[in-house]
């Protein structure tokens, strides 16, 4: 099982022994080579602990970095995809019948899959929404193209099609930052390898200085875990702490379904 597909309790348990382990394997190793060699001057290990730590503090800032600005902008697309299928919803009035119709169920279609999708948190379902999505996009997209060959030069038609072509656009971003977009297992490889060094480096130094196991490292493998499991549920925004709202895309759905007419207002992110 790799870490992006990890259940969060289960990092956070591996987090916790990799801290525990990691300090008392430095303080055993300490302690044996004290014995042997005698206590070793604790500037340049102090130098040392110092630098490692601060290597692991600046990849955990990057990384928390990377994934928070790419969580907002999941959230800003989500607004763009309301706003955007609002626009295309209103601009099917330019449509003659029985098109329009046809456009409008669709359209109604097309955004109950989007937010369904997304709330179940399954993602064994996801392929399967994925190809409804792609079908009803071809047939949005099959009447944008009958009606706009009817008047090549019609302004109107073109306007309808921008939208819609930003309908799909937006989707494809959504699928690519949302679904697509993980932490790779080698960022996740060198923030556990930093930590266990910096974790071992703490427990040598304590043998080093000659001073016993401290209860104090069961705070310090809480905290650490804390954090990476921050970074885990900002790389999970559907299924962990920082759910990204569709609340832009329900009231969407609530006018549509109730036939209002559609302001800005509508997409206003509500958190």
């Amino acid at each position: 099982m790799s870490i992006q597909n990890s259940p969060i309790w289960l990092l956070a348990l591996v987090t916790i022994l990799i801290v525990l382990l990691s300090i008392e394997g430095g303080y055993r190793s300490g302690l044996i080579l004290s014995r042997r060699y005698g206590i070793e001057n604790d500037s340049p290990l102090s130098v040392i602990s110092g630098a490692v730590f601060g290597l692991l503090a600046f990849l955990l800032a990057f990384t928390f970095g990377i994934l928070y600005n790419r969580f907002d902008a999941r959230k800003e697309l989500v607004r763009q995809e309301a706003n955007a299928i609002g626009t295309t919803f209103l601009r099917t009035d330019f449509i003659p019948e029985p098109d329009r119709t046809r456009s409008v169920n669709l359209l109604k279609e097309y955004l109950n899959v989007r937010i369904d999708v997304v709330q179940t948190l399954d993602l064994s379902k996801m392929p399967k929404a994925m190809m409804e999505t792609d079908r009803l996009q071809r047939q949005l997209w099959k009447l944008a193209v009958v009606n706009a060959r009817l008047d090549m030069n019609s302004d109107v038609a073109s306007l309808y099609v921008a939208s819609l072509n930003e309908v799909i656009d937006i989707h494809s971003l959504r699928l690519a930052r949302g679904y697509q977009a993980r932490t790779s297992p080698g960022l996740w490889f060198s923030l556990y390898a930093l930590l266990l060094l910096s974790m071992f480096l703490i427990g040598y130094q304590i043998a080093m200085a000659g001073s016993g196991r401290s209860p104090a490292s069961i705070i310090l493998a809480i905290s650490f875990t804390v954090v990476f499991i921050l970074i885990a549920a900002l790389d999970r925004p559907q299924e962990g702490f920082f759910k990204v709202s569709q609340q832009p895309l329900i009231s969407l759905r609530l006018t549509m379904e109730g036939g209002d007419v559609i302001t800005k207002d509508v997409f206003r992110d509500d958190y």
